[in-house]
């Protein structure tokens, strides 16, 4: 079972990529921010919120399958994140 640490690290290190990515794409194409990579940053914000709070739930039956299940989420949210900036053109 992976720490919960661990789950934590990957959470954060995932979305704050994602954010970045973000952040490279304004300045390579407009140079400012536009409502549209707003979005994208705040979806990025408001998924990191809910995978925390999930991660920090006490009360879990089967803390293994909960683990895992948000490593599922991590991996299904990033993936449409990434699919939204590269939308973005």
């Amino acid at each position: 079972m992976p720490s919960v640490k661990n789950l934590k690290k990957d959470i954060n290190f995932v979305l704050g990529d994602i954010i970045e990515a973000v952040y490279l794409y304004e300045m390579a194409t407009t140079g400012k921010p536009t409502p549209e990579s707003n979005a994208v940053i705040d979806e990025a914000i408001t998924t990191f919120d809910s995978l925390i709070l999930k991660v920090n739930a006490k009360k879990v039956e089967n803390k293994k399958a909960h683990f895992k299940q948000i490593g599922l989420e991590l991996e299904q949210a990033a993936n449409q994140l990434v699919e939204k900036i590269n939308s973005l053109q």
